[in-house]
């Protein structure tokens, strides 16, 4: 998978740092820059863009009024100088916000959240025609391979290097991340709903704010993640 990125900075030194950390990241392509909201209006017009690296203060219109105008919903990483648009930036779902200088430490963090969130949605729109074809799935657990109906499985846990799959008897602990899981299971079945939980849908018991209660207990959901969930439940709902 490749996120394709567009570059909105008026300041050549901010995309060519940008352009260098993406050259470390095989699955980042950087198609274009723009030095101003007008330019990067055009182009995504034309052009098919994932994310944007979006600066605040640029000439003609910042950031923020480009975006709260955008049409087009792609994924969106502030870059800038200026800490105090921060909450304002949050506000319109921006993914994270990174404050001039960062070094790639950082931005590959953010770019991490994008990537994560990306494949939700693309996995939320293209549901695999085979989905309910495989029932199961086998993993390494307690020195030997266990088999796991995905009907038993309540949530998963992202623990560090390794998940703990919580189901309906038992829990088990397995040394894979939770991209890999995620990406081994029926797409129309879970959702994640944090960098640290998978929930199976079919199992929510309740919506409480921002917390989701399956079998007792309750489960954030993330800020990254808060906007594509309610969106994903609103299609369930009798209101």
């Amino acid at each position: 998978m490749t996120i394709k990125a567009l570059i909105i900075d008026d300041e050549p030194l901010a995309q060519n740092v940008i352009k260098q950390y993406a050259l470390k990241i095989p699955s980042l392509e950087i198609i274009g820059a723009c030095n101003d909201a007008i330019c990067a209006q055009q182009f995504l017009h034309e052009n098919e863009v994932d994310l944007l690296f979006l600066d605040i203060n640029m000439p003609k219109l910042s950031g923020i009024s480009f975006l709260k105008n955008l049409k087009k919903d792609p994924l969106v990483i502030f870059t800038t100088a200026y800490s105090e648009y921060a909450l304002e930036g949050y506000e319109l779902n921006a993914i994270d916000y990174l404050k001039k200088p960062f070094s790639f430490e950082r931005f590959f963090k953010a770019y991490t959240r994008a990537e994560e969130l990306h494949l939700l949605k693309t996995n939320a729109k293209n549901v695999p025609a085979d989905a309910d074809k495989n029932e199961f799935l086998f993993i390494k657990a307690n020195k030997k391979s266990v088999k796991i109906k995905f009907s038993d499985i309540l949530y998963i846990e992202g623990l560090g290097d390794y998940i703990k799959i919580h189901l309906t008897d038992e829990k088990l602990v397995t040394n894979l991340s939770m991209k890999k899981i995620f990406s081994l299971l029926p797409q129309d079945m879970f959702y994640r709903t944090h960098k640290s939980f998978i929930i199976s849908v079919d199992k929510i018991d309740s919506l409480e704010g921002n917390m989701v209660c399956i079998s007792g207990e309750k489960l954030p959901i993330g800020n990254s993640y808060r906007q594509e969930f309610f969106e994903y439940v609103s299609r369930f709902s009798a209101d």
